[in-house]
């Protein structure tokens, strides 16, 4: 690392009690007084991190304890926070939620302690009174390994219920309240299935983050809060993981508000391979870009986006037939969606998409599936050679109604567990679909493999 850089871990008690609301005001006011913020996200999940993105002017960075290895967490939290001064990690659920109830493994403490970091722990204070530092206390010695910097109080009714907290809290030795956070109804992300609704929708306006920064200072000790944050640890730089490579291809990624949800580890380990990436909308484009040796649809809301997509049949056109034509192209869930027949709707409306894939796909009232994936490659292809292995999530309210008996698939799904989940990775011409997003960072290799395979078809169409 180049600079000191401090860092601390936004972790809450359960879910639901603003942890997104606290790290991106955060942001916005240790932004507002010059310092150059570097945000992180624990868990799979995209649209937290293009929120906290917003708020911090750099890209938010995904870390998992299951997708990705101790070591990988540790180099990526390294790697982005070289020239920053502060690091902020938003933690996934509540504070020790894991994979089960017996250990830590998944959890944001478990991420905390790979960091060496504090965890600054936010409680919904709304119906809570004394019982705060009963709650607390809890928290704060169910792991002794864990250090807690401190607390925020959010969802406060009054100054006299801040203090009524605050005096509750100071029977904690030790345990600082950095203050509360009034109820701000009006400050609230609107939601939909997946989560809150994506940056790409709804996105932070400069009027939003200054208002967020404002309440932040009112209400909020932040040179207190600083003055507790450690530095993080230097960590040996590996310079082979950084070297920039020359441009072997040209691969097209699709990116707008129906097409949002990738990894940017995908995307540096991809241009580390020798890929120029090139975005378009599949919303507004009619044609694509020129030269593409390659195409990259990740997931994010097609079917909220359908009527639109639907209309652009000029590029419907030219993505079916370049796909026959033999170009190479990846696709997860939303994109996995685009590429097929059709898409109906939960009105019962069908609408024809690019039938690269004989696949009819509708969607569903309720959650269809949720949860960590393993693949193993089956059969060579566009992700590697047979046994290669990698990991991913998978979450979708739509489901494939037809088409996948006439389909190859690539590789066998296992669960977090490691129970078999069936078959997947749907093939035809040269093109890969999935309903699991894959994190290129459980194996490298998975970029070169992609590249390495967009190169043949460049080189023998």
């Amino acid at each position: 690392m180049t600079k000191s850089c401090r860092g601390l871990v936004i972790a809450g008690v359960h879910s639901g009690v603003g942890k997104t609301t606290v790290a991106l005001g955060l942001l916005a006011a240790f932004k507002r007084r010059g310092l150059v913020v570097q945000p992180f996200k624990v868990g799979p999940d995209f649209i937290d991190p293009g929120h906290l993105a917003q708020a911090a002017g750099r890209a938010a960075v995904n870390l998992d304890g299951w997708l990705l290895s101790r070591e990988t967490n540790q180099d990526l939290c390294s790697r982005h926070c070289r020239d920053a001064d502060l690091a902020l990690v938003e933690g996934v659920m509540g504070l020790f939620d894991g994979y089960d109830g017996a250990s830590e493994a998944g959890s944001t403490a478990q991420m905390a302690k790979w960091l060496g970091l504090p965890v600054l722990l936010v409680v919904a204070a709304r119906s809570l009174a004394r019982s705060v530092a009963a709650l607390v206390h809890g928290f704060a010695t169910f792991d002794p390994d864990l250090p807690l910097a401190g607390v925020i109080l959010n969802q406060v009714g009054s100054p006299r219920h801040l203090e009524y907290l605050q005096q509750a809290l100071a029977q904690l030795p030790g345990m600082p309240c950095f203050g509360g956070l009034p109820r701000q109804e009006a400050l609230a992300i609107p939601e939909r299935h997946l989560g809150l609704v994506t940056a790409q929708e709804h996105p932070l306006t400069p009027a939003y983050l200054e208002e967020l920064a404002d309440l932040v200072e009112r209400h909020l000790d932040l040179e207190a809060l600083w003055e507790v944050l450690p530095i993080i640890p230097a960590r040996a730089e590996r310079d082979h993981e950084d070297r920039s490579a020359p441009v072997r291809m040209r691969l097209g990624v699709a990116q707008d508000e129906a097409f949002c949800f990738y990894y940017p580890e995908n995307f540096r380990l991809l241009r580390q391979a020798g890929a120029q990436l090139v975005p378009f909308s599949p919303l507004r484009e009619s044609a694509l870009p020129e030269n593409l040796d390659g195409l990259y649809f990740g997931g994010g809301y097609p079917e909220v986006f359908a009527q639109e997509l639907a209309g652009n049949t000029t590029l419907l056109d030219a993505v079916r037939e370049r796909a026959a034509a033999g170009l190479p192209i990846y696709a997860e869930c939303g994109g996995l969606m685009y590429l097929s027949q059709g898409l109906t709707t939960l009105t019962g409306q069908r609408l024809a998409l690019a039938g690269v894939l004989p696949l009819e796909v509708r969607m569903l009232p309720r959650l269809k599936a949720l949860g960590y994936r393993e693949i193993i490659v089956t059969a060579p292809g566009l992700l590697g050679p047979v046994g290669t292995r990698a990991r991913g999530h998978e979450f979708h309210y739509s489901e494939i109604v037809s088409g996948t008996e006439v389909l190859a698939t690539s590789y066998e799904l296992a669960g977090r567990g490691g129970s078999g989940a069936g078959r997947e990775g749907y093939c035809r011409y040269r093109t890969l679909a999935s309903y699991v997003h894959l994190h290129f960072g459980s194996n490298p290799l998975l970029a070169r493999h992609f590249v390495d395979y967009c190169c043949r078809y460049k080189e023998n169409p």
